[in-house]
């Protein structure tokens, strides 16, 4: 079940965007993601990842009236300039998306480096607590995604997805050597998003991008804005902390991982049932 040495996979360069969208104002967002990838994102990056509903902000009420149909959207176009001009992959986040048979879902859609649309991944736990009401707007996506970037398998969630384990669990038995969360995760919970984003990756001994939009919200809410890229072990290779907005970068190494991995084979130890005995 552990991965093998793969000496044809060295590294694998990410840079991640935080930022503090404009609510509702699509136009807006999309230029300030032109302006912080020019200024921060390094000619040479692998794979560029954006934040939780980046195009419309954490409202809600908002996310019909932004949503597109993937099939004629201006956002998705602009998302595969992006992968083109840099010759990256690209995670775009999450935006919402309308299907062709009325559904409304927060996806996240994902471009190789030529620009062509190659997988989408549907948030399937949707935050609905504590005032939001997510669930009233979007639909469950289906099922995980797991995406091959060069080889690099990366698994997809978006923000709440962190608290379900058994979504990574899922995707490191399918080969997942990194995780993406994207998200617009609150402020007033910021244990939660430490302790969990740390955690699958450790869990998993898989390297981990928790990447999420900082600044206002509306009135007092705030986003937490502190983004990390995590390894397998859980240490920090990079973060932007408190409210700032710009990229975070770092170079991911797979065969220090798998090495790791094969000292350590924690999917060798799992049980096949864990059935409970109640007294």
């Amino acid at each position: 079940m552990e991965n093998s040495f793969n000496p044809d996979i060295r590294t694998f360069k990410i840079s991640a965007i935080q930022m503090n969208s404009k609510i509702g104002d699509k136009n807006a967002n999309c230029e300030k993601v032109k302006q912080l990838i020019t200024r921060d994102v390094d000619d040479d990056v692998d794979l560029i990842v954006l934040p939780e509903v980046w195009t419309v902000g954490w409202s809600c009420p908002d996310f019909r009236a932004s949503a597109e149909n993937f099939k004629k959207s201006k956002v998705i176009n602009f998302l595969s300039d992006i992968a083109k001009k840099y010759n990256s992959f690209v995670v775009g986040g999450s935006i919402i998306e309308k299907t062709d048979d009325g559904r409304f879902l927060n996806t996240s859609p994902v471009f190789d480096r030529s620009g062509n649309l190659i997988a989408k991944y549907s948030k399937m736990h949707l935050f609905s607590y504590y005032g939001d009401n997510e669930g009233s707007y979007v639909e469950v996506g289906d099922n995980p995604v797991l995406v091959d970037m060069d080889r690099v398998k990366v698994g997809l969630t978006v923000c709440f997805d962190i608290r379900f384990p058994e979504i990574y669990r899922a995707y490191r038995k399918c080969g997942a050597d990194l995780f993406v969360n994207c998200a617009a995760w609150g402020l007033k919970k910021p244990i939660p998003w430490e302790a969990m984003t740390r955690s699958r990756a450790v869990e998993e001994q898989t390297y981990m991008v928790a990447l999420t939009q900082s600044g206002l919200i509306k009135d007092e809410d705030y986003n937490i804005g502190h983004s990390r890229i995590l390894d397998y072990k859980g240490e920090t290779l990079s973060e932007i902390k408190d409210q700032k907005e710009g990229a975070m970068t770092a170079v991911i190494n797979l065969n220090e991982m798998y090495e790791f991995r094969d000292k350590c084979t924690i999917l060798n130890d799992i049980r096949k049932s864990y059935e409970v005995e109640c007294v």
